[in-house]
């Protein structure tokens, strides 16, 4: 077994663990650079900072705003998962989640206001490639969280890639390559989502992300509610317990999960094939739904 370095950062209200096996020369400036993409995607994508590119954005309705090229990518993919799920996912469901108790920052614990239309979809969103302009057509309050995370674990991942081994954990949420500390591929365990001290699958991947919604990962305090809700009723999704999806991106991984989630098991499975992807779904009465492909993996 060959050495290993692992380092520790808290963002996005999150552990973020960096394992590099062999604890290579250039670790230490490749992990701080690594670390900085969480605090960077965040300061850009929050919507419980006012200060945020986001926050900034949704306070000016009906205006052309040229964002940053990271903002533009992030609301273009969480855009396009929102067409191809029908609606099911919609960066636009933040005054949803507000309206539910998911309303505070974090760090600070102060009440992030939103009241938008309840009208809005990820429809009102105009978006113009050629200058990375974004017009709000109505007063939104976006949501990236199913985004946001795992873009930073990508670009993260791109600060490491001279190195042939590493690991990036986000709270669960994961890209792995090469080989582990023990020579070994890089076993991946999904947790059992109502039996926190097992596992319900494990996965040995190289070069992929797998990332998992489930509905026991944050809960209002006063209601119980879990964070996941279906946009299309903008009600709490209820179908599944949890869903992981295996992708070569961890934005594409967190987000086709968040999405599939929402959709349910049958339609979300068949949503997870038809986007090219892997994907286990457990529903609350412990039934597991698969992609045809997903056997590959499983370790």
């Amino acid at each position: 077994m060959t050495p290993s370095r692992t380092a520790y950062h808290v963002a996005m209200d999150t552990t973020i663990a960096i394992e590099l096996p062999g604890d290579p020369d250039g670790a230490s400036d490749a992990l701080k650079r690594a670390f900085g993409w969480f605090d960077h995607v965040e300061g850009v994508c929050s919507r419980f900072d006012p200060a945020s590119e986001l926050s900034r954005l949704c306070a000016r309705p009906g205006e052309a705003v040229q964002v940053s090229e990271l903002l533009f990518s992030a609301l273009r993919f969480a855009q396009y998962v929102a067409a191809a799920s029908g609606g099911a996912f919609d960066p636009t469901v933040g005054a949803t989640l507000a309206g539910a108790g998911f309303n505070r920052n974090f760090r600070t614990g102060e009440l992030v206001s939103a009241a938008p239309s309840a009208e809005a979809s990820f429809r009102d969103i105009v978006l113009t490639p050629k200058n990375n302009t974004v017009r709000l057509l109505r007063s939104l309050q976006l949501d990236l969280g199913a985004v946001a995370k795992g873009l930073a674990i990508d670009l993260a991942a791109q600060e490491l890639s001279a190195f042939p081994d590493f690991a990036i954990n986000a709270g669960g949420d994961l890209f792995v390559r090469g080989q582990a500390a023990s020579g070994e591929p890089w076993r991946l365990g999904v947790r059992d989502p109502r039996d926190f001290d097992a596992l319900a699958e494990t996965f040995e991947l190289d070069g992929l992300a797998l990332c998992t919604s489930g509905d026991y990962e944050r809960r209002d305090a006063a209601t119980g509610v879990h964070h996941l809700f279906d946009a299309r009723t903008g009600n709490v999704a209820r179908r599944c317990a949890s869903a992981s999806v295996i992708a070569p991106t961890a934005m594409a991984a967190d987000a086709l999960a968040t999405a599939a989630f929402a959709l349910g098991p049958g339609v979300g499975i068949d949503f997870l094939e038809s986007e090219g992807v892997e994907g286990l779904i457990i529903t609350p009465g412990g039934e597991r739904f698969v992609t045809a492909g997903l056997q590959e993996y499983m370790g």
